[in-house]
């Protein structure tokens, strides 16, 4: 599991140097519980659904419900803030809480902030972690959208990646969510070891054939401290090899395309109009607040952190304490370079950075990382080759 940041101590008040949020915020939510911990997984997860008051999957809302109070009074902002934009669900596996109390948190946070008129409300899910009765309970407490899971349409693929549902589940929700009137998405993973490039193009076209207004598709990247990172240091299994990752990128933009989706952030594909605003909101360094353990924050260039462990987590907050662990406030340079490294991602790229040498641009222009039209209009977007070799367009803008 990865570490957190090093970072300068987070005060337990939980203050900030500069707290307003009237030109509007985000909600980010960790739920850290999962039935089975993937192979491939680094994040905050946990299998152990309780670690005692507070930290365990029965009465994790009423604790999440704790730090929404503690940041209404950091932000001071009260009824009076501008509502919020959009609110996320992740893990971990969010619907392992049932559906009242996904719609319980939404309704601390409206209560707390407010929610802007027709707002992106998202949770994360796995196709075996809900029924219809669940979406329909999720839909009538304002969620609007759910992810869903995917990863794959080839049992074999979905056995390598420790994914319990098959196939046939994610038809199942997936006509659900249209019957609601959900929005949803579809998440893949690409390079999973022994995938061929046959079986990589059925899923996306698997996918596709949902009919969902949004795609994500992410190569596997194998942590040192996953069950995969073990197997590949025993040489139980290979690597990804990074030629074959991006031909399956490739391919998938190109399925993709065909299909009517347009990629609008190197890992994610959407229908005209139905990008996930939560993720717009992250690559445009906005401001947002995470919500439970080990979630990070981002409110006016200071990041700060949660303690990664539910019952630390739950402790802080049963004292009346701020569960931030540690914080980084960004001076000028680290924001100059955030912006560039967040928004170079996006299909509308960036404008040419202050002081960037006309030579630089030449030279990724020349070596067909960046599109040479939008050069001449002042822009810079990456190409379908620059976006297989982002963080190298990254690295040369920088000053």
């Amino acid at each position: 599991m990865a570490a957190l940041p090093d970072g300068e101590p987070a005060p337990a008040s939980g203050e900030l140097p500069l707290c307003d949020v009237s030109s509007g915020f985000s909600a980010y939510v960790h739920v850290p519980f999962c039935v089975l911990r993937c192979g491939y997984c680094d994040f905050n997860t946990y299998t152990k659904l309780s670690f005692g008051p507070g930290a365990g999957r029965d009465d994790f809302d009423a604790t999440v419900l704790k730090e929404i109070e503690l940041s209404r009074n950091v932000l001071n902002t009260g009824n009076n803030a501008t509502a919020l934009k959009t609110i996320f669900f992740g893990g971990g596996t969010p619907t392992l809480l049932n559906a009242g109390q996904l719609t319980a948190i939404v309704d601390g946070l409206r209560q707390a902030f407010g929610i802007e008129k027709d707002a992106e409300i998202t949770t994360e899910c796995n196709p075996e972690s809900v029924d219809f009765r669940a979406l329909e309970t999720l839909k009538n407490g304002g969620f609007t959208r759910i992810s869903f899971g995917m990863q794959s349409a080839v049992p074999s693929v979905l056995h390598t990646l420790d994914r319990r549902h098959t196939p046939g589940q994610v038809e199942k929700v997936t006509r659900w969510a249209r019957e609601l009137g959900l929005h949803y998405s579809v998440d893949l993973i690409y390079g999973a070891p022994g995938e061929t490039m046959e079986e990589w193009e059925t899923s996306v076209c698997a996918a596709i054939a949902l009919q969902p207004e949004h795609v994500s598709a992410y190569g596997l990247m194998v942590e040192p401290g996953t069950k995969m990172g073990a197997q590949a240091r025993r040489g139980e299994i290979e690597l990804p090899d990074p030629d074959v990752l991006a031909d399956k990128y490739e391919r998938a933009d190109e399925l993709l395309a065909e299909a009517g989706y347009r990629w609008y952030e190197i890992s994610n594909w959407a229908k005209p109009g139905r990008e996930c605003h939560h993720n717009m909101h992250y690559w445009k360094n906005a401001n947002w607040w995470g919500y439970g353990p080990g979630a990070h924050s981002h409110i006016n260039g200071t990041r700060f952190w949660n303690v990664k462990h539910p019952l630390a987590y739950a402790v802080k907050l049963s004292e009346g304490n701020s569960p931030a662990q540690a914080r980084e406030i960004l001076n000028a340079t680290q924001m100059y370079d955030e912006n560039i490294m967040l928004g170079i991602r996006l299909f509308e790229g960036i404008d040419i950075p202050e002081g960037v040498a006309q030579e630089t641009l030449n030279e990724l222009r020349d070596d067909g990382l960046i599109d040479g039209d939008e050069l001449r209009r002042g822009r810079i977007r990456l190409t379908l080759h620059g976006r297989l070799l982002a963080d190298t367009v990254t690295r040369a803008l920088w000053q």
